[in-house]
């Protein structure tokens, strides 16, 4: 059956990697990306789509209701997967008023068009960083209380709660999912991982936050796809799904970098600890047993070899993070890193 089909972000990390995925597996839906190409959206993401006609894009800014309004009235969607926002912890320390912004009042009016157009259902990709941090043992689970401790973990928990106002207030079909950090093609080279592939090839140091032992739970992207396009088909209006790479993918960051270097058989000498984060969570850990029993979704990569993968896609693709590496990103990097 045909749908019309926006993803807000879809020229981002997660969302093009999710607009490639739905090509693939519903290549009958008709969709649209939203994204206003700040920083890290990025039109290479997604450019073969739109060479084949594949996909329609428009450049829209989530934070002005007429830019989402115009966009709702000229396609009239079934189905909106919303990705679109500013997403990078350290930035959000730096300057947390565009996350407010765009995460919480963008968020409001992408909800506020849904509900004027009818749209059938509403998928909100939020973050486990809502539930703050973990201590050494337990998991997060869909009940446990929301915790943010940095500015951007905050304007995501209160874009959750918009989400749900809407549902409860407006009986507006929506769902939201809560992932681990993702891993993959296509992630903007600030993020941990592809900053320290990058900088292996590149012979630079890999900045190491504190004493590197803070534990993520990595999630390949499209393990991450696979579940947002089974719980936008079969979720249950108003339900909260956590989405996790299971035990196993619980890693240490000091381990991870050394994976990387010792996988590109570079040197443990490039690793260098730097000040640690503000407030920086300890470890997290998603339980996300409640999306396995009630839809069947289980990640399929494991972490060694989603990690195998990433490296080599992006020893394979250096011309792509190479020219995001020479723009604005090295102002940036240097005003973040730089007296570290």
């Amino acid at each position: 059956m045909t749908k019309r089909v926006l993803v807000t972000g879809g020229a981002g990390f997660i969302g093009s990697n999710l607009v490639h995925y739905l090509v693939k597996e519903r290549p009958d839906w008709k969709i649209v990306v939203c994204d206003l190409l700040t920083y890290a959206g990025n039109l290479e993401n997604i450019s073969a789509l739109l060479d084949e006609n594949k996909i329609d894009f428009v450049r829209c800014d989530i934070a002005d209701a007429s830019n989402v309004e115009d966009l709702f009235s000229n396609y009239e969607f079934d189905l909106v997967f919303h990705l679109a926002a500013e997403s990078h912890v350290d930035r959000s320390i730096l300057s947390a008023a565009p996350f407010m912004k765009t995460n919480v009042l963008g968020t409001e009016h992408l909800l506020s068009a849904a509900k004027s157009h009818a749209v059938q259902r509403f998928v909100h990709v939020s973050t486990d960083e809502v539930y703050g941090s973990l201590g050494e043992t337990g998991r997060f689970v869909e009940t446990t209380p929301l915790d943010p401790t940095s500015p951007y973990a905050a304007s995501k928990a209160a874009s959750d709660l918009v989400v749900q106002s809407y549902h409860k207030t407006h009986s507006l079909d929506a769902v939201i999912t809560r992932c681990t950090n993702n891993y993959g093609p296509y992630q903007f080279p600030e993020k941990f991982i592809p900053l320290f592939i990058s900088n292996v090839l590149e012979g630079k140091p890999l900045p190491l936050y504190g004493d590197g032992m803070q534990i993520r739970n990595w999630l390949h992207v499209i393990d991450h796809c696979r579940a947002l396009l089974l719980i936008a088909e079969k979720g249950i209006a108003g339900e909260v799904y956590n989405i996790g790479g299971g035990e196993a993918s619980e890693v240490p960051n000091k381990e991870v970098a050394l994976k990387i270097i010792h996988t590109l058989s570079a040197s443990e000498d490039l690793l260098q600890h730097v000040t640690d984060r503000l407030a920086h969570d300890r470890r997290y850990a998603i339980d996300h047993s409640k999306l396995e029993n009630e839809l069947g979704w289980s990640p399929t990569v494991t972490f060694d070899q989603g990690l195998a993968d990433t490296i080599s896609w992006y020893q394979k693709h250096a011309a792509w993070w190479e020219h995001i590496k020479s723009g604005s990103y090295r102002e940036y990097y240097e005003q973040n890193y730089g007296n570290r």
